[in-house]
């Protein structure tokens, strides 16, 4: 199956229930445009609800993963209005960081894992996206860096908020107040990364055989997984555990274990329903 690719910014394919969305804008850096905040969103709904998808690859072309934010953003005056009043300039702004964050957290919200596959530069807005994700994996020339405090602002669309999450945290505090890079062994070392590949064909190579791993699982049992482990990274072991009974209780049932059962009995793979598309009321 292949998605729809009428974006800007990204290409998309779905091909045994693994959906490959690539960064697209090679020549500028793959930095994130306004036309990026806006089709991210949309991407990883449409593939929630119009594919069979059970999990999502992100990689990007060209030399580097991504530059970061396109300062283009910012500049445009019918998005940030920079004059008249302050107070409502201010709280525009806000609405504004909150609409970018809310675009990479539609990689966290998701239903079905994400992972990235990262070469070269991850730059700013492009490690608030990185960390938004379930799993990353670089190449050997992979680096990344808090970009923001060198250019004289604070990070707010979602890296100071989750590396602390994935990294120690005082490192991350020297990371952010210095603004230096870091390169793949040490985002490796430190936990950002799970693997560091010497190039970015093994690299691929190896997050889709991951995918694929995760693709023939049943879909209910994964989804399972992320809402548990997003959840228990932001509540307390007792709050954590009182949840995953209550899930147990409402959406565990013997039929996926049964074919998995039957499907090791007769030394296949098992076949999985997929989960029901998720629309909105308001959709057709």
């Amino acid at each position: 199956m292949t998605a729809n690719n009428d974006y800007n910014c990204f290409t998309v394919t779905i091909e045994n229930r693994i959906a490959h969305v690539r960064l697209n804008r090679p020549d500028e850096l793959n930095s994130m445009n306004k036309a990026f905040w806006l089709e991210l969103p949309q991407c990883i709904r449409a593939i929630e609800v119009d594919s069979d998808a059970r999990v999502i690859v992100i990689s990007s072309t060209g030399k580097h993963f991504s530059a970061g934010m396109d300062l283009s953003v910012f500049s445009d005056p019918s998005a940030v209005p920079m004059n008249g009043d302050p107070g409502r300039m201010a709280e525009n702004l806000r609405r504004v960081v909150l609409q970018l964050q809310d675009s990479l957290s539609s990689l966290e919200r998701a239903r079905i894992p994400v992972l990235v596959a990262i070469q070269g530069g991850c730059i700013g807005g492009a490690l608030d996206l990185v960390c938004a994700a379930d799993s990353r994996y670089c190449t050997r020339d992979a680096f990344f860096t808090i970009k923001e405090t060198e250019l004289g602002m604070t990070a707010d669309v979602g890296t100071l908020q989750r590396l602390p999450k994935l990294m120690p945290q005082g490192l991350v505090r020297e990371l952010a107040y210095t603004g230096r890079k870091f390169g793949a062994d040490e985002a490796r070392e430190q936990g950002l990364v799970n693997r560091v590949f010497d190039d970015a064909e093994s690299m691929m190579e190896s997050v889709m055989k991951i995918a694929a791993d995760i693709a023939a699982n049943s879909p209910l049992a994964v989804t399972g997984c992320k809402e548990m482990l997003n959840y228990s990274r932001d509540h307390t072991v007792a709050d954590s555990l009182n949840y995953v009974a209550t899930w147990q209780a409402g959406m565990f049932r013997p039929n996926d274990m049964m074919l998995t059962f039957q499907a090791k009995a007769q030394k296949q793979a098992a076949e999985y329903p997929d989960l029901f598309a998720v629309k909105s009321l308001f959709e057709g």
